[in-house]
């Protein structure tokens, strides 16, 4: 492979497709794919069905082979000599636009450089970069060695039920990455918790209590009704407090969400209710119990308030956010989001939030857990993709962990590749990844796709073991690595 005539080759592709990569992103972006209601040919509901065939559609126009898969999700070939697939995988789905917008989340714009939508960075602005990936390779006319597939979810935010449908029916690629988190190359992710804190029966002043549009997003926005004189209340720097009706007093809290992977930097607008209602007095007893409880899984998001900090050598500390909190036939209901290393386990966060729960005459009720996941990071695969990614950015970087979930761990042998870059400079009213204003570069856009590209190209030129990625080797019929 003569990389620098390949290099010149990607250089000019991208330069040629700028405008058609961001026609593309804005025709994605401003159809609104939140998950909704089930329906025939549409399992994550119309708007997500909608996003996977305006996808499958632009595929379609690059002459890919392009499948749609019972509406779970998507794929679209450029067949090589070999059947044995390398693959992509990106999703279409968002989370909810939530609150604080200055545009609509489902119109993207172009300001200064930038571009500004719900999913421009997660993970619509990636998923059209790898279809002009595969693009660049068909113009380019010769067989590649093996089959470059790209593959296109459905409900990657809410469950990741797209890609348990995917592998129920269709075989493992040899390898697999995913542009749904940070450059340069991730080879590990927290294991993850997830579950509902609830109260006991409540009786006292308490009207409604709402916040949070997921659990893995930290709210910016909540409230509360309670009855009580408004006039009698002062408004703080995040709590403003107005009259609702006639006794009843509204208390408004506005913090600074994220991602909840990511909270460090982030202000939880629950927590700021739930502060105010307790220092203010104005619950009964009862009530008071209940918001004790949440105040204390609130004071910390590294779980050392409720006693469940942990950290290992391979991982960042655990984190815990509380995303949202509803009163619901009397009860509080506050879910959780639980980032974890490989210190601790499901068994020992269960118990630890039951005792929470229980202390406060309540319950927990767990609804999730999946195992820390990584691959040894001197594998052929993970070094090709870091040195391609330092040799397009000049840098010398590493590759690392995270909090965050991925496809990546579906498969036997994947890692998360990009494309958001962490330390570079926005202007203030560029968002980040389930927050208001999310926004990208355009320059990090058409930088990636010459990273993605040149990444394929090297891989497509090493030997892939159809199971682990690695050298070829045996394995049993469960496709687990023979030991020498």
């Amino acid at each position: 492979m003569d990389e620098k005539l390949l290099l010149e080759q990607i250089d000019a592709f991208v330069a040629e497709n700028r405008e058609n990569v961001l026609r593309d992103l804005k025709t994605l972006v401003d159809i609104n794919s939140v998950e909704g209601q089930p329906q025939p040919g549409a399992p994550f509901g119309p708007g997500p069905k909608k996003a996977l065939e305006a996808a499958l559609d632009i595929a379609a126009g690059m002459g890919l082979d392009a499948h749609n898969c019972e509406g779970y999700i998507g794929y679209a070939d450029l067949p090589g000599a070999s059947p044995t697939q390398i693959a992509t995988i990106t999703h279409l789905d968002v989370v909810p636009e939530g609150n604080g917008w200055t545009g609509s989340p489902f119109d993207m714009v172009r300001r200064d450089g930038y571009v500004v939508g719900r999913g421009v960075a997660d993970d619509k602005g990636p998923a059209v970069l790898t279809l002009y990936a595969a693009k660049f390779f068909k113009q380019q006319g010769a067989t590649l060695p093996y089959t470059l597939r790209i593959l296109l979810g459905a409900n990657e935010e809410t469950g990741m039920k797209d890609v348990d449908y995917y592998l129920e029916h269709y075989p493992q690629p040899a390898f697999c990455f995913t542009p749904d988190a940070e450059f340069p190359v991730c080879y590990g992710e927290k294991g993850g918790y997830g579950g509902w804190l609830v109260s006991a029966p409540l009786h006292g002043s308490l009207i409604d209590f709402q916040g949070g549009v997921a659990h893995n997003v930290v709210p910016d926005r909540a409230y509360a009704l309670v009855r009580a004189d408004a006039s009698a209340l002062k408004d703080t720097e995040n709590v403003k407090v107005t009259a609702e009706a006639d006794g009843v007093a509204r208390i408004s809290a506005f913090g600074k969400g994220g991602h909840a992977a990511m909270p460090a930097g982030t202000v939880n607008a629950i927590a700021l209710v739930v502060d105010y209602l307790l220092d203010n007095r104005l619950c009964s007893e009862e009530e008071a119990r209940a918001l004790e409880m949440l105040r204390r899984l609130h004071a910390s998001t590294d779980g050392s308030s409720v006693g469940i900090a942990a950290q290992d050598d391979v991982f960042d500390p655990l984190t815990c956010v509380g995303g949202v909190i509803k009163l619901e036939n009397g009860a509080l209901r506050q879910s959780i989001d639980i980032r974890f290393p490989t210190s601790t386990n499901a068994e020992t966060l269960c118990a630890a939030l039951s005792k929470l729960a229980q202390d406060a005459g309540g319950s927990f009720l767990p609804d999730s857990a999946r195992v820390p996941f990584y691959i040894d990071p001197n594998t052929p695969v993970i070094q090709t993709l870091i040195r391609t990614y330092n040799d397009v950015t000049g840098k010398n970087a590493q590759p690392f962990t995270m909090g965050g979930g991925t496809y990546a761990r579906h498969f036997k042998c994947a890692v998360s590749f990009g494309m958001e870059e962490t330390g570079e400079p926005a202007p203030e009213w560029v968002g980040p990844m389930h927050g208001p204003d999310e926004g990208v570069s355009e320059a990090l856009l058409f930088k990636a796709l010459k990273i993605y590209i040149l990444a394929i190209a090297r891989l497509m030129q090493l030997e892939f073991c159809p199971f682990c990625g690695g050298p070829p080797q045996k394995h049993d019929k469960k496709g687990r690595a023979s030991r020498a």
